[in-house]
């Protein structure tokens, strides 16, 4: 043993390494670094690792090997893992190439940032930059550009400019309707106010005449407000309505009862066609303002001789009312704006003056939506015209009539 033990005391000084053997128990049986380092304890699961880096009793590092022998102990060979001083590491081969490599994927890396930084940010500054110049009308629609979120993004802008513009568009136009549709009566009201103020109406007949005048002006003025009044309130969801089962055939039958003495002294024929139809949820004031404003506008656009029609059916789970004219009709281009505000076709369709502000329409298409309805209208020239409403039994759970508690 003693002789085992210079023996690997020799080799260990001769290629600088720590020889150690091992009992199958993992005892030290020798160790050629005795007395000069730290004990070294074999490690576990040397059937895994049968080299590998250890530390020793003090805490230094050593790289070692084993090999099992035929007799069952183990041999290790261990070296103490070097630290090399910077110097070394400086002149190491592979140091300046890994240096280099980590230099060329830092400009990349920075360069690629960069453009994934311009690539999400232009568009959304061009965004920004956008929704300052919201209010102007010359806003263009934006490109889509950048990742699929920050397109989306630019898509919906795009909507929401789209919107505001027609909106912006709409209020314009409100305004200078309005101030049309106030300008004749107010010159007639201040006209005749003034006749009477500076004396030109000097008879009883004049004076009479401008008091006729100046009420009937002042009447249609109010008309007017009181209808735009109701579309407000249409707009704003806060127009009052009612919930209960209305019988169309009922309503429609008192709204030709209204209007066959004036049909019949302007020589015209208004009939009825309808079946027993089920009742419908809905505002049976609301809908009587329905087909009375389509059957006066029926009336009024019709020459003597003419009919008019009112026809009722259910077609699934809707009711429709058909209010159809013998008239002249709507030209094709009038067809596309007749439910909008303020908007009159033809007006050689005046029908002798009797012609409002353009609101009745307008009004009435908002209350049929406000019923889960909707309404369209067929016209040729010199074929007449037929309005068609179609109303659901029960108006969806969204639509006014539908949140209005019984």
């Amino acid at each position: 043993m003693n002789d085992l033990q210079a023996l690997m005391e020799d080799a260990s000084q001769t290629y600088d390494t720590r020889l150690l053997l091992f009992s199958a128990d993992r005892q030290v049986l020798l160790d050629s670094g005795a007395g000069k380092s730290a004990a070294i304890q074999l490690p576990r699961f040397t059937r895994l690792r049968s080299n590998s880096v250890l530390k020793d009793a003090s805490g230094v590092a050593w790289l070692y090997a084993l090999k099992r022998l035929d007799n069952g102990n183990w041999l290790m060979v261990a070296t103490e893992r070097p630290n090399p001083p910077l110097v070394m590491l400086l002149r190491d081969e592979f140091f300046w190439p890994f240096v280099t490599a980590g230099l060329v994927a830092f400009i990349l890396s920075l360069l690629l940032a960069y453009w994934l930084a311009r690539w999400v940010g232009d568009p959304l500054q061009t965004v920004v930059t956008a929704s300052r110049q919201m209010p102007s009308a010359k806003a263009k629609p934006l490109a889509l550009r950048g990742p699929r979120e920050v397109r989306d993004l630019t898509h919906a802008f795009n909507e929401m400019t789209t919107r505001v513009q027609a909106s912006q568009k709409s209020q314009r136009d409100f305004v200078a309707n309005v101030s049309h549709e106030l300008k004749t009566p107010l010159t007639a009201v201040q006209g005749f106010a003034q006749a009477v103020l500076d004396g030109a109406a000097d008879t009883p007949e004049a004076r009479q005449q401008a008091a006729r005048v100046i009420y009937d002006e002042a009447g249609r003025m109010h008309r007017m407000v009181l209808a735009l009044l109701d579309l407000a309130r249409l707009d704003a969801g806060t127009a009052d309505f009612q919930r209960a089962p209305v019988d169309i055939p009922a309503l429609l039958n008192s709204v030709v009862e209204k209007f066959t003495p004036q049909a019949r002294g302007t020589g015209l024929t208004l009939r009825i066609e309808t079946p027993a139809l089920p009742p419908i949820t809905g505002d049976g004031d609301r809908l009587a303002q329905v087909f009375t404003n389509l059957v006066d506008n029926a009336l009024k656009f019709t020459p003597a001789r003419g009919q008019v029609t009112l026809r009722a059916a259910l077609i699934g789970s809707e009711v429709q009312v058909d209010v159809a004219d013998s008239g002249a009709g709507i030209p094709a281009e009038a067809l596309t704006h007749i439910f909008d505000r303020f908007y009159q076709a033809d007006p050689s369709r005046s029908g002798g003056g009797k012609h409002g502000a353009g609101l009745g329409l307008a009004i009435v298409k908002e209350i049929v939506q406000a019923h889960g309805g909707t309404i369209s209208v067929r016209s040729a020239p010199d074929e007449g015209s037929t309005f068609t409403v179609r109303l659901p039994l029960t108006p969806p759970a969204d639509k006014p009539v539908a949140k209005r508690k019984k």
